[in-house]
C-alpha cells in the first residue's frame, strides 16, 4: 500500500500542532507501507519507504496582491503544483485547509481515494478573517469541499466529530475517531537545564509554561493577563512566537511589556525552539498551561503530560478528552460567547480561574508529582503513535477494499 500525504508542515518549518502530527504519523506509517510526502518547501528527503518533496510557497506572480489574499493565492497555486507529479498511490491523505484544495484536485483528476484529517475547522476559527480578509470565505470554501467529498474523515477527538457532523453534510459513518499521538521515546523527562539556562529561567525555582504560537485560538493573551494573580515567586515562561496577524503581535507585546513593569521573573522567548529545548522546558516545569479557547485536540498537553508535567487548561474541545481533571490536571471551565469570536463571555474571570489553578498547583508539591505521574502513564496506555499508525493503516484498507 501506498498513502500521499499532502501537507503545508513538515520538518524543518513546522509551527504547529499540525505540523507535528505530519511529521511522527509519516514516521510511522513508513514503517507499515509507502509514505509519500508533499509539502509546502524546499525538502527532498528520501528514507526507506518514507519520501518528502517540497514545493515552493512564495511566488512573485502574487507580490502585487492584497497581502491578505496574497498567501490564499500562494496556497492555491503550491495545491496545484503538489498535483504536477503523478499521483500514484492508494490512498490521498490531506492536512488542513492549506493542502486539502490539492486534495481536492486530486480526487477530481486522478481518482484517488480521499481522506481528511480535521485539526481544526474553518466555522470554529472566525478570527481567521483577522489573518486572511476575504480569504477566509476560500479557506472556508476549501474545507467544506474536502471535507464533503472525502472518502473518510478523521476527527482528533470525540467533540471534533460532532462538529464535523454539525457543520457539514457528512455520513457519519465516514467520521472516524483517531486521537494524536506521540513518540513516547522521545518526550520523556530530562534531567537537562541548558536550554534554560539560555534563556535565563532558574531551575531551582518553579515555573509556569506556555508552548504554542500567538494566536486568538490558543488564547495566550488570557494567560498573561492571569500572571498579576500568579503568586510572585512563580516564574512565567512563554515560549510564544508565529503571530498570526501584526495586531495581534502588537497586543501580545503591549501586555507583556506592562506586566514587566511590576514583575521581573516573565520570560518571553518569541523565537521557535528546537524539540530537545522544548522538551528541557516541559520536563522542568512546575505547571504547564494550555489557556486555548478552541482546541480539537491540544497535543501539547500531551507533550508536557509525557515529561511528566502538571497540567492547567481550558475544559474545551478535545483538551477534555486529554486532560483528566483533578487526575493529571485541572480543567478550567470557560464560558464562551456562541457568537464570534468565541471569546470568553467574561475574559477576567477566565484570567483569574487559570491563575487559581496554577497556584494551587505550585503551593502543592505533591499533588503536582502525582499528576505528573498520572500524566505520563495516561499517554502510554492512550496516545502512542505506534498504536494510532495501525489504526490509520485499517482505515486505508478499508477504503481500498471499498474502492
Amino acid at each position: 500500500m501506498k498513502v500521499i500525504f499532502y501537507t503545508r508542515e513538515y520538518p524543518p518549518y513546522v509551527y504547529g500542532g499540525a505540523g507535528v502530527h505530519v511529521e511522527y504519523l509519516a514516521q510511522e506509517l513508513s514503517q507499515l507501507m509507502e509514505v509519500d510526502v508533499r509539502s509546502f518547501g524546499d525538502q527532498k528527503e528520501q528514507h526507506p519507504q518514507l519520501s518528502v518533496q517540497g514545493y515552493p510557497y512564495e511566488n512573485p506572480i502574487f507580490d502585487a496582491s492584497d497581502k491578505k489574499l496574497k498567501g490564499v493565492f500562494q496556497t492555491l497555486s503550491t495545491c496545484i503544483q503538489m498535483n504536477g507529479q503523478a499521483v500514484d498511490a492508494d490512498v490521498v491523505h490531506c492536512h488542513t485547509w492549506y493542502a486539502q484544495f490539492a486534495g481536492i484536485v486530486s480526487k477530481l483528476c486522478y481518482g484517488t481515494p480521499l481522506v481528511i484529517t480535521t485539526h481544526s475547522l474553518e466555522p470554529l476559527r472566525p478570527w481567521k478573517r483577522e489573518q486572511l480578509g476575504r480569504g477566509y470565505e476560500a479557506s472556508s470554501w476549501i474545507e467544506k469541499t474536502a471535507i464533503e467529498m472525502a472518502d473518510a474523515v478523521i476527527a482528533v477527538s470525540k467533540e471534533t466529530k460532532e462538529d464535523v457532523l454539525k457543520y457539514f453534510e457528512v455520513d457519519k459513518e465516514k467520521v472516524k475517531v483517531i486521537y494524536n499521538g506521540i513518540r513516547l521515546e522521545e518526550y520523556t523527562p530530562t534531567a537537562q537545564t541548558t536550554a534554560l539556562e539560555k534563556y535565563g529561567v532558574d531551575s531551582s525555582k518553579p515555573y509556569v509554561l506556555f508552548v504554542g504560537r500567538i494566536t486568538r485560538q490558543k488564547g495566550i493573551i488570557y494567560l498573561v493577563n492571569a500572571i498579576q494573580h500568579i503568586h510572585p515567586d512563580t516564574q512565567i515562561v512563554l515560549c510564544a512566537g508565529a503571530p498570526d496577524t501584526p495586531e495581534i503581535e502588537k497586543e501580545m507585546e503591549a501586555a507583556v511589556a506592562a506586566i514587566k513593569n511590576t514583575r521581573s521573573n516573565l520570560i518571553w522567548i518569541a523565537e521557535m525552539l528546537d524539540k530537545p529545548s522544548i522538551i528541557q522546558f516541559y520536563s522542568h516545569a512546575a505547571v504547564f498551561c494550555c489557556p486555548s479557547i478552541y482546541e480539537p485536540f491540544g497535543i501539547i498537553n500531551i507533550e508536557a503530560m509525557a515529561c511528566e508535567t502538571a497540567v492547567v487548561a481550558s475544559a474545551v474541545g478535545g483538551i477534555k478528552e486529554v486532560v483528566v481533571h483533578e487526575e493529571t490536571g485541572i480543567l478550567v471551565p470557560v464560558e464562551q460567547h456562541q457568537v464570534a469570536p468565541f471569546a470568553p463571555v467574561d475574559p477576567e474571570q477566565f484570567s483569574k480561574d487559570l491563575a487559581a489553578g496554577i497556584n494551587r498547583l505550585i503551593a502543592d508539591p505533591a499533588l503536582c508529582k502525582k499528576m505528573a505521574e498520572n500524566g505520563r502513564r495516561r499517554v502510554e496506555e492512550h496516545f502512542d503513535w505506534k498504536i494510532i499508525a495501525q489504526e490509520v493503516k485499517s482505515l486505508y484498507e478499508s477504503l481500498k477494499t471499498n474502492s
